[in-house]
């Protein structure tokens, strides 16, 4: 008998440029992040990653919240973070070296949720 992992549901907003890097892998991978970036923070809260984009304060810009599922086991090696942004909100942090084995954690594919104006700088 298989056995199914448990998943946990998380999001995470893109802009235009590292949506189409997902949809290249499949839409089975995040890409590798930028050196400003040390660390990959999804958030358990789809609101919270759609706050994310109007908070960015630009205009003009699509922005996209997508929402995939881990291994529900895997991701409890990462530390959850309870205040991001100023807000009480709960983000699991990844650390950027370790995106490549996360994304062998995902269970099925990366999903769009839904699109938004704005713009992001993570």
């Amino acid at each position: 008998m298989r056995h199914e992992p448990q998943a946990l549901l998380l999001y995470w907003p893109v802009d235009q440029q590292e949506l189409d890097l997902i949809a290249a892998s499949g839409w089975l991978a995040f890409p590798a992040r930028q050196p400003e970036w040390p660390s990959f923070c999804p958030t358990l809260r789809e609101e919270y990653a759609a706050r994310l984009v109007s908070q960015s304060g630009a205009s003009g810009a699509v922005a996209y919240v997508l929402r995939f599922a881990i291994d529900a086991e895997y991701a409890a090696c990462f530390p959850m973070r309870t205040t991001v942004g100023g807000l009480e909100q709960e983000a699991l942090c990844v650390p950027a070296e370790e995106l490549a084995d996360f994304n062998q954690q995902l269970i099925g594919q990366i999903e769009i949720v839904s699109m938004l104006q704005g713009s992001l700088g993570h």
